[in-house]
């Protein structure tokens, strides 16, 4: 009982947050739309070396990401589409955000830290790609072995998390160092999840060749 009214308590002033706003009629993809633009301000912000005011405009970004589906569910105007719409402006958010960081280190002379913002940028990419395509393997194939593929530490969250961390505390270098890496070895590892459970799958289809043709018809 204890449990549940501190659950209730924690949840109530988020709750109260999404129907005040869904009761302006507002629509969710407006609010996915401005996430993007806020995270064109951080960007600029970036650019310019202003990292505190970044890390602020990326709290808003991520306030937006939170909102949008928050509120189309409450209004009932939840779809594939808009659900759609937000992960491609998210991609957006994220790529703009490091190219921030590229033009700001590219302007004060700092080749390695130019270099390891490109790393982890493509480590950021590679980890959505990951992700989408192994879901896409789970949806066409059996999900008993290749369930789990879809799930990675490094999601947006963790990184955006992680940079507005290094933008309010001015500590950008070692946060970039860690986007370098922990990204790209968790795709590494996604790699390596899916080579061994795709290998149990095709197993199971050369043991069970009915039910395999079955699937694949779906």
């Amino acid at each position: 009982m204890q449990k549940r009214r501190l659950v209730r308590a924690s949840t109530w002033l988020p709750d109260a947050v999404v129907r005040l706003v869904a009761r302006t009629g507002i629509h969710p993809n407006f609010l996915s739309a401005l996430g993007l633009v806020v995270s064109l301000s951080a960007a600029a912000s970036l650019g310019s070396g202003r990292f505190a005011t970044a890390g602020v405009a990326m709290l808003g970004a991520g306030m937006m990401d939170w909102l949008d589906g928050s509120v189309a569910r409450v209004q009932g105007r939840a779809s594939r589409f808009g659900e759609f719409l937000d992960s491609s402006f998210d991609c957006y958010s994220d790529l703009i955000l490091f190219v921030g960081l590229l033009v700001y280190y590219a302007r004060v002379n700092r080749f390695l830290y130019a270099v390891l913002v490109c790393v982890a940028m493509a480590g950021s990419v590679m980890v959505g790609y990951s992700r989408a395509r192994s879901a896409s393997l789970v949806a066409h194939g059996d999900r008993g072995p290749l369930a789990g593929l879809d799930r990675c530490f490094w999601e947006r969250p963790e990184r955006i998390g992680l940079m507005i961390l290094g933008a309010v505390t001015n500590r950008m270098a070692p946060v970039l160092w860690i986007l370098a890496i922990g990204p790209n070895v968790g795709v590494v590892g996604t790699i390596l999840r899916a080579r061994r459970k795709i290998h149990l799958m095709t197993e199971q289809e050369s043991a069970h060749p009915s039910t395999a043709q079955a699937i694949r018809s779906r």
